[in-house]
């Protein structure tokens, strides 16, 4: 094996080590905050209780954004899989991680 090779090899296994897939990014916030975007432009806030296949969602402590504006307090909300645009995690959870 020559050097370049080695390299590329070293290379690639440290990229394959830390690349998470969608799967794992998913798994990894459930129980946590996140923001959850809709087609419509309206976000909910809350903890991720689940979600399936189809990107159905269950969220705990959910509020309810339109516009930036705070519009409603929800205790446990469903969102239908097909109206989500992303789900992020909260700004108030990354900075905890940093």
């Amino acid at each position: 094996m020559s050097g370049a090779e080695a390299v590329t090899t070293t290379t690639r296994d440290k990229a394959s080590s830390t690349t998470k897939t969608p799967s794992d990014f998913l798994k990894s916030i459930r129980g946590r905050p996140v923001v959850v975007k809709l087609n419509s432009g309206v976000d909910y806030r809350g903890i991720l209780a689940c979600l399936d296949g189809y990107m159905n969602i269950a969220m705990e402590q959910t509020e309810e954004y339109v516009n930036g504006q705070l519009k409603n307090k929800y205790g446990d909300a469903f969102i239908r899989g097909n109206n989500v645009l992303y789900i992020s995690t909260s700004k108030s959870t990354l900075a905890e991680g940093a």
